[in-house]
C-alpha cells in the first residue's frame, strides 16, 4: 500500500512538471521541456506529431555538429520555429537539415543559423534521442477543442475578450469563482439537511481558492510581460551598393533604424533591450513607456564587410512597473527572470494580505454561528 501511494505521488509530481514546462513554453514563445514536431522532416528520428524534450540554449550547452536544435527560422516554412539537426559550421552561423531532406535548409532560402536564433536543443542519451510518440498530435488535439471552445463561447456571450492566451485566464479565473460558489452552495445544502459532528463537516476552507486564484493572476501578469516581447530579427543583405531602409546595407557600413516599444495596457512598462548579436547597437537599452502610449529607440546594424543574407537580432524584456525602476533596473542586471520573479512575488503576497484581510484564513462554518470572522463573511453567509 505504501508503495502504491508513493508510486501515485510521484506519477502525480512528474505529470505536475510536464504541465507546468508546456505552460512555461507557451509563456516564453520557445519550447521548454516537452516539444513536439508538426511536419516529417526530421523522420525517422522524429515523426510528424511526436515529441522531444528540448532543452533550452541556456541549460544545453555549446552546440556541436550532430546536434538537433530548434531555430527561429527567417523564411524555411514561412519563419517561425524549426527543428532540425546541425550538419556544419560556418563563420556566418550553422547548416541545418532535416533528417528527411535531401538538401540544406542553406541550400534554400534559408541563411545561416545564428547563435541568437537557437531557442533549445533535443534531449539526447548517446546517439539516442528521447522521443515522446505521438505528443504532438494529442497536444494539437486539445488545443483545437480549446480554442473551438472559447471561440463558441465568445460567440456566446458577445466578447472577443476571452479568446487567445489571456482569453484562456480570464475563463479560468470566471470557473475558480464559479466552483468556489457552487462549493459554498452544496456546503450549505448539505448542513441544511443533517448534523455532522465531525469537526470539518460544514466547511470553506478559503485559503486553497484565494490561492489559486493568485496563482491565475499572477500567470496572466507573466503572459502579459514576455509575450509582447522576446527576440526581434533583422534580416538584411551586405552589398556593394547601399539602398535605402535596412533591407540593403553597404558592406562595412552602418544602418540605423527607429525601434518602436509601444504599451497597449493601463500601467506602464519598462522595457530592456540589449543586443543579441555583434552587429548590432542599440542607442537606449532602457525605457519607460507610460501606458497606451509609444516608445522608441535606435537600432544600428553594421554590415560585415562580406557580401551576403545576414540575420541580426536584439532582445527586449518588459516588465509591469509595479515595482521601481531602479530596483527593476538591479534585478535585470542579476538575471532577466529576476524582475519577472519579484514581480509576481509583490502582487501575489499582495493579492493575498487584501483577500485574507477581506474573507480570513480560518475555515467558514457553513450554518452555525460564528464569531470573531470578518464582517464581509458574515454578510455572504448572511445572503446565502
Amino acid at each position: 500500500m505504501v508503495l502504491v501511494q508513493v508510486l501515485k505521488r510521484v506519477g502525480g509530481a512528474l505529470a505536475l512538471l510536464f504541465v507546468i514546462s508546456m505552460l512555461a513554453g507557451a509563456l516564453l514563445g520557445q519550447p521548454v521541456g516537452p516539444a513536439y514536431v508538426e511536419t516529417g522532416s526530421m523522420a525517422p528520428t522524429i515523426s510528424a506529431g511526436d515529441g522531444f524534450i528540448a532543452i533550452p540554449t541556456a541549460l544545453a550547452g555549446p552546440i556541436e555538429e550532430g546536434d538537433i536544435v530548434t531555430f527561429d527560422a527567417v523564411n524555411l516554412n514561412g519563419g517561425g520555429l524549426v527543428t532540425h539537426r546541425v550538419v556544419g559550421t560556418t563563420s556566418d552561423g550553422y547548416i541545418t537539415r532535416g533528417d528527411a531532406n535531401v538538401v540544406t535548409d542553406q541550400d534554400g532560402s534559408e541563411p545561416p543559423v545564428s547563435e541568437s536564433q537557437v531557442v533549445a536543443k533535443a534531449l539526447a542519451i548517446g546517439d539516442f534521442v528521447v522521443v515522446i510518440p505521438n505528443l504532438g498530435t494529442a497536444v494539437t488535439t486539445m488545443g483545437s477543442l480549446t480554442t473551438t471552445a472559447q471561440e463558441e463561447l465568445a460567440v456566446l456571450l458577445g466578447t472577443r475578450a476571452i479568446l487567445g492566451g489571456q482569453g484562456l485566464s480570464y475563463i479560468l479565473i470566471g470557473f475558480g469563482g464559479i466552483a468556489y460558489a457552487l462549493s459554498a452552495y452544496a456546503e450549505n445544502t448539505r448542513s441544511t439537511r443533517r448534523r455532522d459532528t465531525s469537526r470539518s463537516a460544514g466547511k470553506i476552507n478559503p485559503t486553497l481558492i484565494i490561492t489559486i486564484l493568485i496563482l491565475l493572476l499572477t500567470a496572466t501578469l507573466t503572459m502579459s510581460m514576455i509575450l509582447p516581447g522576446g527576440v526581434h530579427q533583422f534580416q538584411y543583405v551586405s552589398s556593394e551598393s547601399d539602398s535605402a531602409g535596412i533591407s540593403v546595407i553597404g558592406q562595412g557600413s552602418n544602418e540605423t533604424v527607429s525601434y518602436q516599444v509601444p504599451s497597449n495596457g493601463w500601467i506602464p512598462v519598462i522595457v530592456m533591450i540589449e543586443p543579441a548579436s555583434d552587429n548590432v547597437a542599440v542607442s537606449d537599452t532602457e525605457l519607460v513607456v507610460p501606458a497606451q502610449t509609444t516608445a522608441e529607440t535606435n537600432v544600428t546594424i553594421s554590415a560585415p564587410p562580406s557580401t551576403g543574407v545576414y540575420v541580426d537580432a536584439i532582445v527586449e524584456h518588459r516588465y509591469l512597473a509595479f515595482l521601481p525602476r531602479e530596483m527593476i533596473s538591479g534585478l535585470y542586471r542579476i538575471h532577466p527572470w529576476a524582475p519577472l520573479i519579484a514581480i509576481n512575488t509583490v502582487v501575489g503576497a499582495a493579492s493575498f494580505i487584501v483577500s485574507t484581510t477581506l474573507v480570513g484564513l480560518d475555515p467558514i462554518r457553513i450554518g452555525r454561528r460564528q464569531r470573531d470572522v470578518p464582517l464581509l463573511v458574515k454578510i455572504r453567509q448572511w445572503l446565502e
